[in-house]
């Protein structure tokens, strides 16, 4: 699905509990964000599970894979109020996607996956729950 990308406005990369259809996929659709489609970042990333509640996701040049990812259009006062409803730990920063396009998402702060589950195999947090 391709949409075209309205002025004033912003792209982000979601790789977790923001996704279509699951848990907090409202904080999107509440702020009006629109989807775009559906990619993969580059193949330096890695993925954890933080509790069993949501993923976090850092650059790594050691043991990365390319992780499932959704691109949403949102105005920048939706990008800020979407910032406020993460869960601690998680900030905005830059994200190379498959195709060599570098784009703004949501990362995981290293003190975050500290202890928790890598998840990375599984190449995205919704197979990861369904390998649950």
């Amino acid at each position: 699905m391709n949409s075209p990308i309205l002025e004033n406005s912003v792209l982000i990369a979601v790789n977790g509990t923001l996704m279509q259809g699951l848990e907090l996929n409202k904080n999107l659709l509440q702020v009006g964000a629109k989807f775009i489609r559906e990619t993969h970042t580059d193949s330096n990333y890695r993925l954890w599970s933080i509790n069993d509640r949501h993923p976090g996701m850092l650059r790594s040049e050691n043991g990365g894979k390319e992780i499932h990812l959704e691109i949403w259009e949102l105005s920048p006062e939706g990008l800020v109020t979407i910032l406020h409803q993460e869960p601690p730990g998680l900030c905005l920063g830059h994200i190379a996607l498959s195709d060599g396009k570098n784009i703004l998402g949501i990362l995981a702060e290293p003190y975050l996956v500290e202890n928790q589950k890598e998840i990375t195999k599984w190449g995205g947090w919704r197979d990861y729950i369904v390998s649950r």
